[in-house]
């Protein structure tokens, strides 16, 4: 070993997740063992523009760099950003990041989550405030099905599931619907005390965070026997299985069992609800590994270290 290689800072890898929230950046060793993480603010390409992306993503990475515990040579960097949708916006988007490292991955946020499978092939289910399932196979190819937004879809997700608690909450009230504790429940948790009240309290805000946080309502009357609730959650069980099962079928896994990495507040946060999805995913597929991806950016940081093999990847 030569007195330059001796001297050489530590390789490391990065992951960084850019949300429509926030963005997060990990760094690890080769080991993949944490060095350091930063946080900025969003990094949503297509809502914040690219120079607000970009000082997000580095504003994270300086921060996760700070908390080394020493010099780190960063050898390659996973990006994942919302937003990142097209060839065209990759394309756009890439040159301004090489400064991270040698070699850059950019993907859509939500393929992150892959690189918990081996050779960051199967398919990924996310469900939070929003739901997409998104594949790839051993040609490299990749399809995805939901996505679309709480207008157009998002069906299984955390936004769905608060909706139709309302949803069924008023049709009870009115006397359209059959009875259900969801009412109650609802208004406790927003501090409400009379039905109209949703009105003056939903509409305003504007906020589809605020619908989906009433999926723990719904999840909770569920396990506690409210056959109202219990429908909404088997229906998205099933929508979130189906959107699995429409990307399988776009794609060549060569007959193996599908791996498949679960992602989203819904599937790692809520068990009970996670094997309601598991239990319809094996009733359409043959299922091999389950990874749970509590944090991407980490998943992603781990995965990059096989970065150069994966830079064919066809983007979704």
């Amino acid at each position: 070993m030569t007195e330059e290689q001796t001297l050489s800072a530590p390789l490391g890898f990065l992951g960084i997740d850019g949300g429509g929230s926030k963005t997060l950046a990990i760094l690890v060793d080769e080991q993949g063992r944490e060095l350091g993480r930063g946080q900025a603010g969003s990094a949503n390409y297509a809502n914040v523009g690219l120079e607000q992306a970009k000082a997000s993503i580095y504003q994270a990475v300086a921060a996760a760099r700070a908390q080394a515990p020493g010099a780190v040579e960063v050898r390659n960097a996973w990006i994942g950003l919302a937003g990142i949708d097209t060839p065209q916006a990759r394309h756009d988007f890439t040159p301004h990041l090489r400064a991270l490292a040698p070699h850059v991955l950019l993907t859509n946020d939500a393929e992150l989550g892959l690189s918990a499978l081996p050779q960051a092939v199967g398919i990924v289910l996310i469900a939070g405030t929003g739901s997409i399932a998104l594949g790839r196979d051993l040609h490299g190819n990749i399809q995805r099905s939901g996505g679309w937004g709480h207008l157009l879809g998002d069906e299984g997700s955390g936004y769905a599931l608060g909706q139709q608690a309302l949803q069924a909450a008023v049709r009870a009230a009115d006397g359209r619907g059959p009875a259900t504790t969801l009412m109650h429940r609802i208004l406790e948790r927003w501090q409400l005390t009379n039905p109209y009240d949703l009105i003056s309290h939903i509409y305003p805000l504007g906020d589809k965070a605020i619908i989906a946080q009433l999926s723990t309502c719904v999840l909770q009357a569920a396990r506690e026997g409210d056959a109202v609730a219990k429908e909404i959650v088997h229906h998205a069980a099933e929508e979130l299985a189906l959107a699995v099962s429409a990307v399988y079928k776009k794609l060549d896994f060569a007959g193996q069992p599908l791996a498949v990495a679960l992602c989203g507040g819904l599937l790692i946060h809520e068990e009970a609800f996670r094997q309601q999805v598991i239990e319809q995913l094996n009733q359409r597929l043959t299922l091999g590994e389950i990874a749970l991806v509590d944090e991407p950016a980490r998943s992603a940081a781990q995965g990059a270290s096989n970065l150069t093999s994966t830079t064919h990847w066809q983007q979704a």
